[in-house]
């Protein structure tokens, strides 16, 4: 039997458009945004749907939204009898990979990330904030860069999220220096269009009360093998769960690591569950030539007959 992982997108995969499809075919997705509806008090359905995408992106919004499409693409997978060996997700993903696995409720789940982005939108008030993405320079070169530059300001790294594709983060001038740096060595750097400086030590401030936050919440033990941001190794331990879903406000999102993770256990079935193709195209371009891997994409009627036909 084939290894399937399921991989949760994050900030970055919305679209005005996604999740209605299944919200008009079934019963229990309408369940689910219903549920998040009633704990947000966000017209989620109608801003998935209708948009407009400037309200969409909005971080308080944004966050609840991408995870609702998230797990009621989860909810119409697991209808069909299929589950998953691996979970993992990017960032805010990372919740619906705690969903599958059993670690959190879905309501629970809402509710998580329906705080989280309060407190990143208030702290991106605060202090203003960039992220680039360098691309063509490895992790060693772009992190070389960041100490150098972090005697002038805030800067890190955010996301590694191909080999040699790596998102900066921090101070807009700090950010800036990297990318003039960067460039100068070969690289490119693309501006992201973000509210605020994700995963950096400017949202520190919101790290506290998220993790007060979370010692609310019931975490199990993960019924599949879940790989974490923070350290892109799998953890069973329900507080040392607790404990890295506080840490990754801050920390940096391990992805490529989380890959090759995957490919070293063997994993052929890769299933990118929620709205977008980003996760798919990172891996895409992360597999090995000859490695005999499927990537498959789950959010609207048309990729689920795919999906399920080459099942």
């Amino acid at each position: 039997m084939k290894k399937i992982a399921f991989l949760f997108p994050g900030q970055g995969s919305q679209s005005v458009g996604m999740g209605e499809e299944f919200y008009r075919e079934y019963d229990m997705v309408r369940e689910i945004f219903d549920m998040a509806e009633e704990l947000t008090r966000i017209n989620i359905s109608k801003l998935c749907f209708k948009g407009p995408m400037e309200d969409l992106t909005m971080t308080v919004n944004l966050q609840p939204a991408v995870t609702a499409v998230n797990i009621a693409c989860l909810a119409v997978i697991e209808k069909e009898n299929i589950a998953c060996d691996y979970s993992a997700g990017h960032s805010l993903g990372e919740y619906g990979a705690l969903c599958t696995a059993s670690v959190i409720s879905r309501e629970d789940t809402i509710r998580l990330v329906y705080r989280r982005g309060e407190l990143m939108h208030r702290e991106a008030g605060k202090q203003k904030g960039a992220m680039h993405a360098i691309v063509g320079l490895p992790i060693e070169a772009v992190s070389g860069l960041v100490a150098e530059a972090q005697q002038d300001g805030i800067v890190s790294v955010a996301n590694h999220n191909m080999e040699t594709q790596i998102v900066i983060t921090g101070a807009p001038e700090a950010v800036e220096q990297v990318s003039t740096a960067a460039v100068a060595k070969g690289a490119k750097s693309i501006p992201l269009k973000v509210s605020g400086a994700w995963h950096s030590e400017l949202i520190k401030g919101a790290e506290a009360e998220f993790k007060s936050y979370l010692d609310s919440v019931t975490f199990e033990t993960p019924q599949k093998n879940t790989l974490f941001n923070v350290t892109a190794e799998p953890e069973k331990d329900p507080a040392a769960i607790r404990e890295l879903m506080a840490r990754q406000l801050c920390s940096p999102v391990r992805w490529y690591d989380i890959m090759n993770k995957l490919i070293q256990e063997e994993v052929e079935v890769f299933v990118e569950v929620g709205p977008g193709r980003v996760l798919a195209g990172l891996l895409k371009k992360t597999l090995p030539r000859e490695y005999p891997g499927s990537i498959h994409n789950v959010s609207n009627m048309k990729q689920l007959e795919k999906f399920l036909k080459a099942f």
